[in-house]
């Protein structure tokens, strides 16, 4: 690995953004965090530029409910009924690039409206806010937005644009992702404390 470095401009991180495309057509536009080479390519480290969100279904699991995420390829018959629910908060539910995401300031944050998404896979934790629940055929769903950010690692073409990684690449490099996001992190609250 070679030397990874900030894009900076006069000492404060650059407010660069791009626009990220997937297969399908849809776009993400985020900000420019981190840039690297690693073998000969450069990879940017990129932040959405609005708030990503995730549609969970409360399914039960016994005598217990348990939230479990709403596959990307479920999404079209909530999609209607969550931006609506959305739009009674001022937010504009968007179908982007890799994930959903709201334009709009988000409600403040209270202990009540926290949740939490296991990753069992790894154990770990995501924590979520809520910010909507709705119903659609006798099911419960909900609305949440990891309180952490959401980092999308990207490669830059030969044209200087961004690309997702293939699985192959991701997986290559996903080893670095938990210093780099550290580091990212690191800085984001260093500038809210200024």
């Amino acid at each position: 690995m070679t030397k990874s470095q900030s894009p900076k401009e006069n000492g404060r991180p650059s407010s660069d953004t791009v626009t990220l495309t997937d297969e399908s057509g849809r776009s993400l536009t985020c900000s420019i965090e981190h840039s690297l080479e690693l073998e000969g390519q450069d990879y940017v480290l990129l932040l959405p530029i609005d708030s990503p969100v995730e549609i969970f279904a409360w399914q039960a699991e016994g005598d217990d409910e348990e939230a479990v995420p709403v596959e990307d390829e479920d999404i079209d018959p909530l999609f209607s009924i969550a931006k609506a629910v959305l739009e009674e908060q001022n937010l504009t539910l968007k179908r982007t690039a890799i994930t959903l995401t709201v334009e709009g300031d988000l409600p403040d944050l209270s202990s009540e409206d926290i949740g939490e998404d296991e990753d069992t896979e790894e154990g770990d934790y995501e924590e979520l806010q809520w910010l909507a629940s709705f119903y659609h055929e006798e099911l419960e769903y909900a609305i949440y937005t990891p309180l952490d950010p959401f980092f999308v690692l990207a490669r830059i073409n030969a044209d200087g644009e961004p690309e997702l990684l293939s699985p192959e690449e991701f997986q290559k490099l996903e080893p670095m992702l938990p210093t780099l996001e550290g580091l990212i992190e690191d800085r984001l609250f260093e500038e809210l404390e200024e």
